[in-house]
């Protein structure tokens, strides 16, 4: 599955999350490397969902850039 993810720039590193994966998270130094948790704490949510028998969430959201 391929979910949207949200990055930001905080103090001294970066953030990100998946919206819908409520508390997947992660963060890091620079871009590439937030990229990188972010993709390993999705695999790692999935599969404690699914060693929950809890439904995995469907990839819903939609990122998109518009001039303003």
């Amino acid at each position: 599955m391929r979910y949207a993810i949200v990055i930001e720039k905080a103090d001294g590193n970066y953030s990100a999350y998946v919206p819908d994966l409520p508390g997947c998270v992660a963060a890091g130094s620079t871009v590439k490397a937030v990229e990188e948790k972010i993709r390993a704490a999705i695999r790692f949510h999935i599969d404690g969902l699914k060693a929950d028998g809890l439904p995995v969430p469907a990839a819903t959201s939609i990122a998109e850039y518009v001039e303003a």
